[in-house]
């Protein structure tokens, strides 16, 4: 019988054993999470499991911690970079934690993932503010040897992530970015970011993956789509004043009338807005809106309040986010998919508060792939690529296969 501490506080899934990895053999991963209150104990679980199931000086060792071990972070990563030895070392604290099949939300837990996926290189971002905007350095100058994947863990009171995000699709248009704003950073100088074995406060921390890596993105919105696509023709910055020639509200009343009575109830708690990417398109899925928050309705003027500017000419059509839409989605967006490794970043927004009960996405993403080494973090935002370009979402998740095989 274990103790009250002991391993039933730990969950790990297994991987193959550690071996000479070429970079173009099928990457190896290992996960391991602990829910041990002193972050001591949890740390030497965690490691231990990884080592175990991986063997040291992985590729890229990934360490998250909830906010109750936020103090203790960096002893964690240097503790980690010792014994684990990987070529670079990203992590967070965060509000909650992703380990294999499990999710653990706001209360002490260390997580640890790991993998051999072949060459990468740690990358800072720094930024300082200016009176017109950002001065941001740190971010990869060029992708000219060839398509590259960036992960990237970003405090979200000091990180401009759309305006990066604009300049990488210009200067490197080939570049995917997954990753997130970690959660829990009550203010400024509140995020704690891992590069290696230094914790840092600002800015963003991420890896650089090698030309032509063994990965690949995945997007799940967790909202779908009613009514009909609209096209903006009257707005005011994030004020929708018409939609197709009529009043803003008076489409979204259509919207709502039909929808069913459960249907109605779901959109009570929130309505979301999906913004067409490619407006080329003759019709519109799943992988072709940014999803933003309907903020609300302003009854005197008849405008919907976006949570996002919109400009004249631009495509919406309104989303419902409930559990049932929301499992649906990752289920459709991972069809078809297996993996080595799943590296997750996923909305606080989701989790227990929206499926009324812990680990779905975790136990989704590995029963689905077959991954033996999920882990991640809980989000304020998720970057990942949807329709070419790389872009800042809400109460999605964000995945990076590794290894990914399709049916």
């Amino acid at each position: 019988m274990p103790d009250r501490h002991g391993s039933r506080h730990r969950r790990a899934l297994h991987a193959p054993p550690a071996g000479g990895v070429s970079p173009r053999r099928r990457p190896e991963g290992a996960a391991a999470i602990s829910e041990h209150p002193l972050p001591t104990h949890a740390t030497g679980d965690v490691l231990g499991e990884v080592l175990d199931q991986l063997g040291p000086r992985p590729d890229l060792a990934v360490v998250t911690v909830t906010g109750n071990h936020a103090g203790a972070l960096e002893d964690v990563a240097r503790t980690a970079a010792t014994v684990l030895q990987p070529r670079v070392l990203l992590g967070a604290a965060s509000a909650s934690v992703i380990g294999g099949h499990r999710e653990v939300e706001q209360s002490p837990a260390i997580a640890v993932w790991a993998a051999r996926l072949g060459r990468v290189e740690p990358v800072r971002v720094r930024t300082a503010r200016l009176d017109d905007g950002w001065a941001v350095t740190g971010l990869p100058a060029t992708a000219a040897d060839g398509p590259r994947t960036l992960v990237l863990f970003a405090d979200p009171h000091s990180f401009p992530t759309d305006g990066v995000l604009d300049q990488l699709g210009e200067t490197c248009p080939e570049l995917q970015v997954v990753g997130g704003l970690v959660a829990g950073a009550l203010g400024p100088g509140g995020a704690r970011l891992v590069l290696d074995d230094e914790v840092h406060t600002g800015g963003a921390v991420g890896v650089l993956l090698e030309p032509g890596a063994d990965v690949e993105t995945v997007v799940s919105h967790g909202a779908r789509a009613v009514g009909d696509p609209l096209v903006v023709t009257r707005v005011d910055g994030r004020h929708v004043l018409e939609l197709a020639g009529q009043p803003a509200i008076d489409r979204l009343r259509e919207v709502l009338e039909s929808l069913d009575p459960a249907e109605r109830t779901v959109a009570a708690g929130g309505l979301q807005i999906g913004i067409v990417i490619d407006e080329g398109r003759a019709e519109f899925g799943r992988d072709d809106f940014r999803i933003r928050p309907m903020v609300g309705a302003d009854m005197a003027s008849g405008a919907v309040v976006v949570g996002d500017a919109l400009d004249v000419g631009q495509t919406i059509q309104f989303h419902l986010r409930d559990a049932l839409g929301a499992d649906d989605d990752l289920r459709a967006a991972l069809a078809g998919r297996s993996a080595a490794g799943a590296l997750v970043v996923t909305s606080t927004a989701r989790g227990h508060r929206l499926f009324g009960y812990p680990d779905h996405d975790a136990d989704v993403i590995s029963t689905l792939t077959g991954s033996r080494a999920t882990g991640g973090i809980f989000t304020e935002g998720e970057i990942a690529p949807v329709g070419g370009r790389n872009l800042l979402h809400t109460s999605s998740t964000g995945i990076l296969l590794v290894g990914p095989e399709r049916a």
